[in-house]
């Protein structure tokens, strides 16, 4: 239960950060000018761009067509909001399914659920260390690149902070999936006990075989109808000792 709620804190805080990164704008920056009073600070995100000076002066603008976009920012976009969205999900149902909270059914089914939320917690968290690490690539790039002449950003503090949710997004995720899943998929992996093979004597001593496929099989006790046809034998041919004549030749 410990672990369950140590795992839920540490995805909730990546979750938080990661959405915390979205209105945020400074994902990049870049300063122009060698004067303090004329110096401007340009930086941008995903949805607009801005500019600011030393006076305290700030304008943004959002991007004016959205299909004149490239596509590396649509895709940034989408996984952006797919880690916040499934980062959602994924906290409902570690709530359903925590031992704390005592919302579902079994244990079993718990675990189960829990298990659920914490591969969505890990989708979350893929999706937002995609994103970063896809637009710090492309920025450190073009800073490095000797022939981009176009003006150059550095990485703002948002990309920082969306790496350190996601690293919380799925280490929390992992962890809660790999103990949940070890309780809740352990019945799955066993397997239902087979019935022992029923065995019947035969009627020759110290001999057993497998009953034949009828449904039922009765059981003798060994050497029951051996014992009984000895006795009967012996019977026999004391009798025919006994009630055996003799002549007068024979005795001659």
């Amino acid at each position: 239960m410990y672990m369950e709620i140590g795992c839920f804190v540490s995805c909730l805080s990546g979750w938080i950060l990661v959405c915390s990164t979205l209105p945020t704008e400074y994902w990049t920056f870049s300063e122009v000018g060698s004067i303090v009073l004329t110096t401007s600070n340009y930086y941008s995100n995903l949805w607009r761009d801005c500019i600011s000076d030393t006076t305290g002066v700030s304008d943004c603008k959002d991007y004016p067509s959205m299909l004149a976009l490239p596509a590396f920012l649509h895709a940034c976009r989408a996984l952006a909001v797919c880690s916040v969205i499934t980062g959602f999900f994924a906290g409902v149902l570690t709530l359903v399914g925590m031992k704390c909270t005592k919302i579902g059914g079994s244990e079993i089914a718990n675990s189960r659920v829990t298990f659920a939320g914490g591969i969505t917690y890990l989708v979350s968290g893929f999706c937002g260390m995609i994103t970063y690490s896809w637009w710090g690539n492309r920025v450190v790039s073009e800073f490095l690149d000797p022939n981009f002449r176009a003006q150059k950003f550095e990485l703002g503090a948002a990309v920082f902070i969306g790496w350190g949710g996601s690293t919380l997004l799925i280490g929390g995720g992992a962890v809660l999936s790999f103990f949940s899943g070890k309780e809740g998929l352990r019945s799955t992996s066993q397997k239902s006990p087979r019935r022992p093979a029923t065995y019947a004597t035969a009627r020759t001593r110290r001999t057993y075989m497998l009953p034949p496929s009828s449904s039922r099989v009765t059981l003798v006790p060994p050497l029951f109808y051996e014992g009984r046809s000895s006795r009967k034998s012996r019977a026999t041919r004391a009798t025919t000792k006994t009630s055996r004549t003799f002549s007068r030749d024979d005795f001659v």
